[in-house]
């Protein structure tokens, strides 16, 4: 598969190595219900070129899920990294332990899993969710997501419904953490776009097997 992005201003082709920035900036939402979001833009500097190899290196898959009485292709390609599995990238492993030591006290417990997620243009989306699966709907959660590519917005809302309150744009190597009560109390999507998206992949640090 070929997916090619436009390099950022940040980004070009003569952009310095992969690097990660200081943790130390990253800021912090307070949401509602004990739920709270970090967000460090432009923390992986050089990340265009993470997204060329990622694009032609990770076996993507696409998915078919049932909706209602149909089955229905998951809006975006899959792939995922198991506790013990190698990552595709170096600077993935890097990332996730600076991440783990940085959220050891709240975290509890090291990220082990990646799962990535590669939109192709802007029809492809993430409906609106929480990522509650086993010890998710009664214990906290924390999920950190590291983007490269165009920028897509994350949205986020109270799980009671209505409009979303937060829209985060990401892309190019920023950093998003949602943390405390988040997955449980809040939902979070990234929705389709008419504005000619280019392709965007996250990757998604996590604690232990949750979707």
């Amino acid at each position: 598969m070929t997916v090619h992005l436009q390099a950022s201003l940040f980004d070009s082709a003569e952009a310095a190595p992969l690097r990660l920035t200081d943790l130390a900036a990253l800021r912090r939402t307070e949401l509602s219900h004990g739920a709270w979001i970090d967000v460090l833009p432009g923390w992986l500097t050089g990340s265009d070129a993470l997204f060329e190899h990622l694009a032609a290196q990770v076996p993507w898959r696409a998915e078919r899920r049932q909706m209602y009485d149909n089955v229905v292709s998951v809006p975006r390609l899959l792939a995922h990294y198991r506790k013990g599995e190698p990552l595709p990238h170096p600077v993935l492993a890097a990332a996730r332990d600076a991440l783990s030591a940085h959220y050891a006290e709240e975290l509890g417990e090291p990220f082990v899993t990646a799962g990535l997620c590669l939109y192709r243009d802007g029809r492809d989306s993430v409906a609106w969710h929480g990522d509650r699966i086993g010890r998710g709907r009664t214990h906290d959660t924390m999920v950190a997501i590291l983007s490269v590519g165009e920028p897509r917005a994350l949205a986020l809302r109270p799980c009671d419904g209505g409009a979303a309150q937060h829209r985060f744009p990401l892309g190019h190597g920023d950093l998003v953490v949602m943390g405390g009560s988040c997955q449980r109390t809040w939902e979070h999507a990234v929705p389709k776009t008419a504005r000619g998206a280019g392709p965007r992949i996250s990757i998604q640090f996590r604690p232990r097997n949750v979707g």
